[in-house]
């Protein structure tokens, strides 16, 4: 496990005082409790952000530590993800909330590891998470069991899957919109007759609002949504192409 990364600014001196094997620390206003989050935090949103606050606000004096999973062991138990490891850490790095992140964490958490790093409770959303190494139906089973466990609440309407789906629904505008901001097909992954499919369905629209040149050229009501007849779109694009 690579070295934990607490941040500058954070005073740590008291942490030495807090038992890992007591939850006496949040009777004691004048010592910190350690408490712990983990995830993947791709796209780093404003939800991951509230459940962070959420943790940090647990106990009225707070060491949050915050693990975060490698791309190796993400990759294996749920999927490819859209940032590096190093970007979800440097993400981590700067939320306010955040006193101490803790790069390549454990998919599941164990007594060692909350010994090694003296944390009090964990904190995360009350859902079952499938430990899909096969230790266990939840992750967090053992954390529940012996009572070091804190719900925090899911934020409604914002995830990492809903920001990727928006990306895939829209798939053609923003690879229209990064063609257009100098990124070459390539880079891209687009093929050389996709990009050009890209740049004629563009220009067609540009023409089409624009001047209404391909509308007058197929006789059409240009306040008629196009996808309405894609045989006139398909046979303008035709001609674009050659």
């Amino acid at each position: 496990m690579a070295e934990v990364e607490p941040k500058d600014t954070c005073d740590t001196s008291n942490t030495s005082n807090t038992s890992a094997h007591s939850n006496s620390n949040a009777d004691q206003p004048d010592r910190l409790v350690r408490v712990y989050a983990d995830g993947i935090y791709d796209l780093f949103h404003f939800g991951h952000a509230r459940s962070l606050e959420q943790a940090k606000k647990s106990f009225p004096n707070t060491y949050l530590l915050v693990g975060c999973c490698n791309d190796e062991t993400t990759h294996k138990f749920k999927g490819k993800t859209v940032m590096t490891e190093s970007e979800r850490y440097e993400s981590l790095r700067h939320c306010k909330w955040v006193d101490e992140v803790i790069p390549d964490a454990p998919w599941v958490i164990n007594q060692e590891f909350l010994d090694k790093h003296e944390i009090d409770y964990v904190a995360h959303d009350s859902l079952p998470y499938a430990d899909a190494s096969g230790a266990g139906k939840d992750v967090y089973e053992f954390v529940k069991a012996v009572g070091r466990f804190k719900e925090t609440k899911r934020t409604d309407g914002i995830s990492t899957s809903d920001i990727i789906m928006r990306i895939v629904k829209d798939y053609n505008q923003y690879v229209l919109r990064n063609l257009d901001r100098g990124y070459t097909r390539k880079e891209l992954g687009v093929s050389f007759v996709k990009a050009r499919f890209f740049s004629c369905f563009h220009l067609f629209d540009f023409l089409t609002v624009k001047y209404g040149f391909l509308g007058v050229l197929f006789s059409i009501d240009l306040s008629v949504d196009m996808v309405t007849f894609p045989w006139r779109r398909n046979l303008a694009l035709y001609f674009c192409l050659i």
